[in-house]
């Protein structure tokens, strides 16, 4: 299981997101309970031979719009969040990317009202599962071939 301590050196930052794992593949930019997914999700992405970084964006306001930008250098983005697409994480690095550094883009969460059922049946039912992420890395890696 991915260690999520930080070291005492790196306090937490109002506005500042945190790398937790290189990789010059692909970006994965989540928060709160999803950062943990991603991690895992990294971890099975390398034994695939796809270098995936780890961002922890704890904050959407302010928002880190440089860490955003150093992602979209990767060439593909995907955001990980427990909540809705619209107006939230995914949301917010999409404007970011689509002004300052055009990347291919999917975007994990809520796209819409939730069905009832337990937060498990939830996350599998949107794709927010360690898997869910590794598919939409390979999914958004294929546009950034075309």
């Amino acid at each position: 299981m991915p260690e999520l301590t930080r070291p005492e050196a790196a306090a937490f930052q109002v506005g500042r997101a945190e790398v937790l794992r290189e990789g010059g593949d692909v970006a994965v930019i989540a928060n709160g309970v999803m950062v943990h997914r991603a991690l895992e999700a990294a971890e099975r992405l390398t034994a695939q031979g796809v270098a995936a970084r780890v961002i922890n964006m704890s904050t959407i306001a302010p928002l880190d719009v440089d860490a955003i930008v150093a992602a979209g250098k990767t060439g593909a983005v995907v955001t990980v969040e427990e909540a809705s697409t619209r107006g939230g994480l995914g949301g917010a690095v999409a404007e970011v990317l689509s002004t300052k550094r055009p990347t291919p883009l999917r975007m994990l969460g809520f796209p819409t009202f939730a069905p009832t059922g337990s937060v498990e049946f939830l996350f599998e039912h949107f794709g927010l599962t360690a898997d869910g992420i590794v598919a939409a890395v390979h999914d958004v890696l294929s546009d950034r071939r075309t």
